[in-house]
C-alpha cells in the first residue's frame, strides 16, 4: 500500500501573533518572551527529583518554541518531514479575539490571508487544504468568513464553541450553515472537555456548548451538512470510559455518545476524528481497534465516519512524535482500516468523492 495518500484532517499553524498576549494568564507574559527560562526551570526541577513536573514544563517549552515560529509556513515546514511528501493537511485557524483576553497582535483577516498564500504557494499547494474560522460574536454578519470562502476559496469551516458560543447560534444557523450545506462544505468543530475556553465562561456552559448532543438540532435542520466532532469526545471521556466501574453512567460519556449517534444511522452527516486523543496511544488504541473492527452495521458506519487527524502543533506537548503516532496507528489498525480513515474517509468528508452504499 505504498500508494496511499494520507490526509491529516486536523492541524494548526497559527502562531503566538494570533493569540492574545495575556492568554492564558497575564503573569505568564514574561515567560513567553524567555523560552530558555522555561527550559532552565524544567532542568532545575529534574535535578530536584521532580521528574513529572519537569516533564510538563519541558513540554510547555516545546509547545512555546513551535508557536513562536516566525509565520505559519515555518510551523507547517516543521510538520512536513514527519509524513510522506504527498500528505495533505487540513489547516484550521483560530479566532481568539472575543474570549476576554484582548485582541491578538495579528487579526483573523491577516491569518486567513497568510493561510491562503500557503495554499497558493507552488511548494506547499499540494499539501495545504485551508479552512476558515468564525466566532459569531466577533463576526455577526459572517463577513470575514464569507470573504475567506468566496474570495480565498477555502475548503471548509472550523468552529470552537468552547470559546463561548453555542453551535446553534443564530449567526451560524442563519448565515453560515445554509451556505455550507448549499456549497457542500464540511464543518470541523471542537468536541473535548479540554482546550481553550473563554475567560468568563463557566465550565458548565463550556461543556454545554461542546456536548455532542448540542449538534442534534443543527443536524436535523441541515441534514446534508458534514460535521466532524473533533477528538472523538476527548481524552477526559476516553480515560473515564476505560477506567469505568460497574456503576459508571456511560450515557454522559461523549465518546460513547458519538459512537452511538454515528452507529445508529440517524445522523449520516456526523463524523469524528482521533486528533490529539490518540497521542495517549498505549491506553486508547486497543479500544479504537475494537470499535473499528466489529462486524455489525454500527461498526461499519463508524469505520466510514472516523477521520485521521493529529492536532499538530498542540501535540508538541506530548512525548510521541507525529511520525511515531502515524506509524503505530497504521501498524495497530492494519493497512485496510488505516487507509480508510486516512485516505478514503477524508475524501468523502471533504466532498471530493462519494462513498459506496452500505452492504
Amino acid at each position: 500500500m505504498s500508494d496511499i495518500q494520507i490526509t491529516n484532517c486536523h492541524i494548526h499553524t497559527f502562531t503566538t501573533q494570533h493569540v492574545p498576549v495575556s492568554y492564558p494568564f497575564a503573569w505568564l507574559r514574561p515567560l513567553k518572551k524567555a523560552p530558555l527560562v522555561v527550559r532552565g526551570i524544567a532542568g532545575g526541577l529534574a535535578l530536584l527529583g521532580q521528574h513529572p513536573l519537569s516533564e510538563k514544563v519541558r513540554r510547555l517549552y516545546d509547545f512555546q518554541n513551535e508557536a513562536a515560529a516566525a509565520d505559519q509556513r515555518a510551523i507547517l515546514q516543521n510538520l512536513l518531514p514527519h509524513y510522506p511528501s504527498n500528505t495533505r493537511f487540513v489547516v484550521l485557524p483560530m479566532d481568539l479575539s472575543a474570549i476576554g483576553y484582548g485582541a491578538p497582535p495579528v487579526p483573523l483577516r491577516a491569518q486567513h490571508d497568510e493561510l491562503a498564500a500557503m495554499a497558493r504557494d507552488p511548494q506547499l499547494a499540494r499539501n495545504v487544504i485551508p479552512f476558515a474560522t468564525i466566532d459569531p460574536r466577533a463576526d455577526p454578519q459572517a463577513t470575514e468568513l464569507t470573504r475567506a470562502l468566496d474570495d480565498l476559496h477555502f475548503k471548509g469551516v472550523k468552529i470552537y464553541p468552547r470559546l463561548g458560543f453555542a453551535p446553534d447560534d443564530p449567526v451560524l444557523m442563519q448565515r453560515v450553515y445554509p451556505k455550507m450545506q448549499a456549497e457542500g462544505l464540511p464543518l470541523m468543530t471542537h468536541c473535548s472537555r479540554g482546550g481553550v475556553q473563554g475567560r468568563t465562561l463557566e465550565p458548565y456552559w463550556a461543556d454545554r456548548y461542546t456536548d455532542p448532543a448540542t449538534y442534534i438540532p443543527v443536524m436535523r435542520q441541515f441534514p446534508q451538512l458534514r460535521i466532524c466532532l473533533a477528538h472523538f469526545g476527548g481524552q477526559h471521556d476516553w480515560k473515564s470510559y476505560i477506567q469505568a466501574g460497574p456503576d459508571y453512567d456511560r450515557a454522559t460519556n461523549w465518546q460513547v455518545q458519538i459512537r452511538k449517534m454515528i452507529g445508529s444511522g440517524d445522523f449520516p452527516g456526523l463524523w469524528t476524528d482521533i486528533s490529539y486523543t490518540l497521542f495517549h496511544f498505549e491506553d486508547y488504541i486497543p479500544f479504537l481497534r475494537m470499535f473499528l473492527t466489529g462486524d455489525d452495521l454500527a461498526s461499519e458506519r463508524l469505520r466510514r465516519r472516523v477521520l485521521f487527524g493529529s492536532d499538530f502543533y498542540m501535540t508538541r506537548q506530548e512525548k510521541l512524535s507525529e511520525r511515531a503516532v502515524c506509524f503505530r496507528l497504521r501498524n495497530a489498525l492494519g493497512e485496510e482500516i488505516f487507509r480508510q480513515i486516512a485516505e478514503e474517509n477524508p475524501k468523502v468528508w471533504l466532498g471530493e468523492s462519494t462513498e459506496p452504499p452500505l452492504p
